[in-house]
């Protein structure tokens, strides 16, 4: 359990990782919902154009095998002026992150 938490941890952590194009950015949107031990949601949005939502609910995978599995997107505005955005999962399998701009193993 300990080794999902540290691995939900580095992956929030690369979702929040996003380069910020505006240092004075304003929250416009928090809501978040945690519901203890079976998992939380959350949505933000920002002044720059970044938003990211995000589930996470606890799943049993067996005896004593349980995890948190999350699922949820982040976009932003790149320097191009273009909008990405990024669906992912991350459970059992790992973190699975789609979007048309990432390469397709």
């Amino acid at each position: 359990m300990k080794s999902t938490i540290v691995a939900f941890v580095a992956i929030f952590a690369l979702a929040l990782a996003v380069p910020v194009p505006d240092k004075d950015a304003q929250t416009l949107r928090f809501d978040n919902d945690h519901k203890g031990i079976d998992g939380y949601n959350f949505e933000v949005e920002t002044s720059n154009g970044i938003r990211q939502q995000e589930q996470a609910e606890l799943r049993s995978f067996g005896d004593d095998n349980a995890a948190i599995v999350v699922r949820g997107s982040y976009s932003f505005t790149a320097d191009d002026g273009q909008v990405y955005t990024v669906n992912y999962i991350a459970d059992e399998n790992g973190f699975q992150p789609e979007a048309p701009h990432l390469p397709k193993a």
